[in-house]
């Protein structure tokens, strides 16, 4: 086994009572009590938050990093993760702030909805909207509407896939390019993967199905292509992915089947395995900020929006 000295020190630290033997209530207050581990990133001009109205007339809000030099940006909207359950801009900051400098990108981190008060489809339908907003708001946020982009890590990653499915079933904007950090693609559990790290290596298998329970309770969704994006029939019009995986992770083996299936259809996809690293290194900071910051160079060059 040849974890990193971050992956093993961030196991170390998080013994104890697992969060799904907790309510959602109970482990998101455990996880409140642990401070954020803050990061000073160069190249970002402004940070603010924003509320936005979402088509329920709900309000949710949006964090928006800028970055340092003239517009119009490219414009990347970011999903946080944390299992449609846990999660926030805050939760999302580090990685945000290295994806701003790194692709010289506006990103706009957005805070959805989370089950199970809000359960499926409520969060997809918030990160949608708020694509949308971030589109017909672009040229107020010195950004380009031609060169929109989705990512997020592990639900999130669910979500901006998503999403890209949504605004081509839609016909909606066009997106020029999706960042899939360690995705949720399917929710059946049961790939090789899941079998050698469902226990242990900070993502267990246990956990994710509790994740989906609280997402979508008993129902039979776990089939929607909107919760399982790997069952999409239409992958031909997806925009050119980069799938950035954790070696150490249960959801190892559905990127690749997602990647495997946009390859299958011609659409240009990118697979990076990230050696020792294990499932939610991209938001814990104090742990993986180095790998962290390579990821999005990683990003930033697939997407081809560094700067010149």
């Amino acid at each position: 086994m040849n974890l990193t000295k971050g992956s093993f020190a961030y196991i170390d630290a998080h013994q104890g009572i697992p969060y799904y033997e907790q309510t959602p209530e109970e482990a998101r207050a455990e996880r409140a009590a642990s401070p954020i581990h803050q990061v000073s990133v160069g190249g970002i001009s402004k940070i603010e938050d924003r509320l936005i109205t979402v088509s329920d007339g709900a309000q949710i809000s949006v964090r928006i990093y800028t970055p340092e030099g003239n517009g119009p940006f490219p414009i990347i909207v970011y999903y946080h993760g944390g299992g449609w359950v846990f999660g926030n801009p805050d939760y999302a900051d580090g990685g945000c702030r290295y994806l701003t400098a790194s692709a010289h990108s506006i990103v706009i981190s957005v805070d959805y909805r989370l089950a199970p008060e809000f359960p499926f489809p409520i969060p997809v339908q918030d990160s949608y909207d708020a694509f949308l907003w971030a589109v017909e708001n672009a040229s107020t946020l010195h950004g380009n509407a031609s060169k929109m982009y989705v990512a997020g890590d592990s639900a999130g990653g669910n979500i901006a896939a998503v999403v890209s499915q949504w605004s081509v079933a839609k016909n909606g904007p066009k997106i020029a390019g999706q960042a899939l950090i360690y995705p949720v693609t399917n929710t059946n559990f049961n790939t090789s993967s899941y079998e050698k790290f469902g226990k242990g290596y900070g993502l267990d298998r246990d956990g994710m199905i509790w994740f989906t329970k609280q997402y979508i309770g008993d129902s039979n969704e776990s089939i929607n292509p909107s919760v399982s994006p790997l069952l999409a029939e239409d992958f031909q019009s997806l925009p050119r992915t980069i799938l950035i995986a954790a070696e150490y992770d249960v959801l190892l083996d559905e990127g690749i089947a997602y990647i495997t299936r946009l390859r299958e259809c011609g659409v240009e996809a990118k697979h990076i395995l990230m050696p020792g690293l294990i499932h939610s290194y991209f938001s814990k900071m104090e742990f993986f900020e180095e790998d962290t910051k390579k990821t999005t160079e990683w990003i930033a060059d697939f997407f081809g929006t560094k700067k010149s």
